[in-house]
Order: structure tokens, then C-alpha cells, then sequence
């Protein structure tokens, strides 16, 4: 209901017109902009609106009344439940083209920045089977269809491994094929389940905190090296030993078989102990003849392939000719530092965890690069006057942020180093624009590259060249 109890208008015949930010499908009905999910430019379709604001409504989808002409088939049979690869219905050239759309509106409107000619978005070369890392979670309360529910029946086979279903985070979707990561997630993930299942081992229960089993991790790596981790909620060493030893024997290709007890509230592993069974505590990808430990605890780029096409526009970008100075920003393990090295005369990299800093060191000594120095901590506490004193003045800082982009005072650290140019590598457009738009009293956009590493989402990698304005420029 609205305002005074007064029914919210259902709209009949509604075109759906473009996308929008967090790929919401965008409507427009007398002068009002209508925002809504599941539909794409071209469908036809009728919308109840659920909330009105000052500018705009929310609305869901009643009926699609016509097809838009780039509709298609989505291929998963858990589409739309899972809550992820929203975008499987829109054809793969439109979803590219919409992304880049994304990327032109977040710069100009939010950062208010003068772009160049924006380059064509490098779309994924594979569009499924591409990441390199999933986690599923173990639950004694499977999601049950609307189907199970109107039945009124009382199910038994109530444990499942899979994903958390949208915005139910005590509701796991039971999983037989997922099209993200290669195979043998699928049949490892699979074969957990039926051994578990089998020998009654308690699934994790989500809302009373107790069980047995809470999550699966498999990552892979483009060199055939395949990583295993079972998060356990309680200890057994008995049954605990068995389902390993079971892994171990069922899929003789795992390289690192790994196992952490977390009994916290949640369910990240990065603050606790992680006990190798069987093989290396470790990965190893490959990029251009470096290889590049991937611990347990490591960020990677998850899509291995498009990884490598990112990092070759940071490095072209950069513009090394051998004898500058760069300083690589969020390093994680030092990929981008230890990528673009050999060209550089010095590479400095900082990264928040320590675990990772570790990392990034090991990968430095084993791919022979003497010309990288690492460093742990808080980026606007690291980068200070005395740090650039210490360790010289940056030709090119290379900055990769999470998804929140940067602090101000990094901002202002950045102001201060004052490089030639700067490379500014982001998977969230708008926190970019924002950080660009306080950058560019100084900095000019050279140079935009869309990248798109999450095929059927509206994720959006980009990579802005920014260089700094001549006096007269200002």
C-alpha cells in the first residue's frame, strides 16, 4: 500500500528500456522512472510498483506479456533460485554492450569526468566454466520449492550442499550442475554430498550454530593444480580423517587437501589455522611463464583467463620503459607487481594482509625478480612522506582497490606522490568515478578499458590511465 493506505499502481504494457546501475531494468511511465529486476530492454511487461519515491519507483515483474528480440533460453536449471549468472537470458554481445554503457554513465554522471573515446569492452573468451574459485555450504535446511511448500508434505532429505539462496541466508539451493568453474568441482562437490549423506554426517545448521560440515572451497588453476579445502564447524577425528581420506582416494588430482575447524560465527577462514592432509599447502597459476603461489587464504583474480588480459592492459597502460619507479597498490600477492617488473626499474607493493604480502614475496624469489619490494599494512598509514622518501618517488602507481575503491587519505597520498601516471584497475565503476572525480583537479582520463570477468552478471572490470596535467592544463 501507499502513502494513506492508497493502492500502489500496477502498470499494464510497460517497455522495458535500458539497464542501469547493479544491472536493475529501467522503465519509464508517464515521466516517472520505474526500476525493476528479471526483464531486459525490449521485453514488454506488466509491473506492480512496490515502493515510490521523490524521483523514482520500485517494481516487480507481474507478467511478461512480449519477449524482448534479445531473449534467450537460460542453460542452468537453477537459474534465477541460485541467485547468481542473473543475466543467462540476455544474448552475451548485449550483456557486453550494456556493461560498457555502465562504465560511460558511472564516469561521466557520478564522477562528472571527461573521458576519451572509450575502448571496446575485452569480453570473456569462455562465458561459462570460467572461475577458478567456488564455496558451497553445507545446510540441514535445503530450499525447498514453491512446489514442496504448497504441497503441505513433511521432507526428510533436508541436507544439501550448495548455494545460499538470494536474501535467505538460512536457505541453501541444493546444486547437481553448476556452469562457473570446470570440472571436477561438480563431481567433487557431488561426491561430498553422497559420502556425507551416507555416513549421516550432520550438516551445518545455520540458524542454532551446530553441526558437523559448514563449507566446501575447490579452487583450480590453469595449470591443472587443484585445491580442496573442508571447513569443518566441530572436530571428530575420526569421521573427519575418513571423509578426507575418502577425497584423497576418489579424486587422486587434488594437489592440496586442506581443512580448517572454524567454529565463529561466520564463515571467512582468513584469521584461522588451515591444516594441510594431504600434498602442498598451495596452488601454483601460471602467467606469461611466472608462476604464482596461491594459498588458502589468497586473493586471485577468479577468472584466470581474463586475469591475464587485465593485467596486460595495467602494464600497457603504465607505459614502462625500464627505469621507473611504480608502486603497486593493494598488491594482494604481488601478480600485478611481479607482471609488470621486468620493465620496471623498481616495484614497490602494499597490501593490507600480511598472509598475502608473505605470498608476494615467495612469488617475487621464486620467479627470480629481484626488483619488487612488498609491505603490509593499512595503505593511507604505509604511504606516507617519509615511506616515499624511503623507497623513492613513484613514476607510476598502479592501484587495484576492493570494491569500496579508495580511503581519501589514500586520495590525498596519491595527491601528494604525484606521479606521471596512474593506473587505477577497479570492479566497482562508481567507487572509481568517485575516487577520479577527487583526483582530477590534478589528473586527466587518458585512457578507459571495460573488461568484462564475470560472464551472465553485470560486474564490470575497468582500467583508467589517468596522467598528470601540465600547470597550464589546470
Amino acid at each position: 500500500m501507499g502513502r494513506g493506505n492508497k493502492p500502489l499502481p500496477l502498470y499494464e504494457g510497460v517497455e522495458i528500456i535500458d539497464i542501469g546501475a547493479e544491472g536493475k531494468a529501467i522503465a519509464r511511465v508517464d515521466g516517472v522512472v520505474v526500476f525493476t529486476t528479471g526483464v531486459i530492454p525490449g521485453d514488454i511487461v506488466d509491473l506492480q510498483v512496490i515502493k515510490k519515491r521523490e524521483k523514482y519507483q520500485e517494481a516487480r515483474v507481474v507478467s511478461i506479456k512480449t519477449d524482448s528480440p534479445d531473449r534467450i533460453l537460460p542453460f542452468c536449471e537453477h537459474f534465477e533460485v541460485c541467485g547468481g549468472c542473473k543475466w543467462q537470458y540476455l544474448l552475451y554481445d548485449k550483456q557486453l554492450f550494456y556493461k560498457q554503457k555502465q562504465v560511460a554513465d558511472q564516469l561521466t554522471r557520478i564522477g562528472k569526468v571527461t573521458v576519451p573515446e572509450i575502448m571496446p569492452i575485452k569480453g570473456s573468451a569462455s562465458s561459462t566454466f570460467y572461475r577458478n574459485k567456488l564455496e558451497f555450504t553445507f545446510s540441514n535446511r535445503r530450499w525447498l520449492t514453491p512446489e514442496e511448500v504448497r504441497s503441505g508434505d513433511q521432507f526428510k532429505d533436508m541436507d544439501v550442499l550448495g548455494f545460499h539462496v538470494q536474501g535467505m541466508f538460512d536457505k541453501v539451493l541444493n546444486v547437481d550442475k553448476c556452469w562457473l568453474q570446470p570440472e571436477p568441482s561438480n563431481s567433487i562437490r557431488n561426491a561430498v554430498k553422497t559420502y556425507a549423506i551416507n555416513h549421516k554426517l550432520a550438516f551445518y545448521d545455520l540458524r542454532n550454530k551446530e553441526g558437523f560440515l559448514r563449507n566446501l572451497i575447490i579452487r583450480t588453476a590453469s595449470t591443472g593444480e587443484l585445491m580442496v579445502i573442508v571447513n569443518f564447524f566441530s572436530e571428530n577425528v575420526e569421521k573427519r580423517e575418513a571423509l578426507l581420506n575418502f577425497l584423497k582416494n576418489q579424486f587422486p588430482e587434488i594437489t592440496a587437501l586442506l581443512y580448517v575447524i572454524n567454529q565463529k560465527g561466520n564463515d571467512t577462514i582468513t584469521d584461522q589455522d588451515i591444516h594441510v592432509f594431504k600434498g602442498q599447502d598451495h596452488i601454483i597459476e601460471e602467467m606469461e611463464g611466472l608462476r604464482f603461489i596461491i594459498g588458502p587464504k589468497s586473493f586471485y583474480q577468479t577468472n584466470s583467463h581474463q586475469a591475464y588480459e587485465l593485467y596486460k592492459v595495467a602494464r600497457d597502460f603504465a607505459q614502462l620503459s625500464g627505469k621507473e619507479v611504480v608502486y603497486d597498490l593493494y598488491t594482494g600477492t604481488g601478480t600485478i607487481a611481479c607482471f609488470v617488473a621486468a620493465g620496471a626499474g623498481k616495484v614497490v607493493g602494499i597490501e593490507y594482509v600480511p598472509e598475502a604480502i608473505a605470498d608476494a614475496k615467495i612469488n617475487a624469489l621464486n620467479n627470480g625478480i629481484e626488483n619488487t619490494r612488498f609491505f603490509a599494512g593499512d595503505m593511507k598509514d604505509i604511504l606516507t612522506p617519509d615511506f616515499i622518501a624511503e623507497h623513492g618517488h613513484p613514476d607510476v602507481i598502479i592501484t587495484d582497490p576492493p570494491r569500496a575503491g579508495m580511503h581519501e587519505e589514500v586520495i590525498s597520498a596519491l595527491l601528494f606522490a604525484a606521479p606521471q601516471r596512474i593506473v587505477y584497475v577497479s570492479c566497482n565503476p562508481a567507487t572509481q568515478a568517485r575516487d577520479i572525480s577527487m583526483l582530477s583537479h590534478s589528473y586527466r582520463v587518458t585512457r578507459v578499458q571495460p573488461v568484462d570477468m564475470f560472464p551472465h552478471t553485470h560486474h564490470v572490470e575497468n582500467v583508467v590511465l589517468l596522467e598528470k596535467m601540465t600547470e597550464s592544463e589546470k
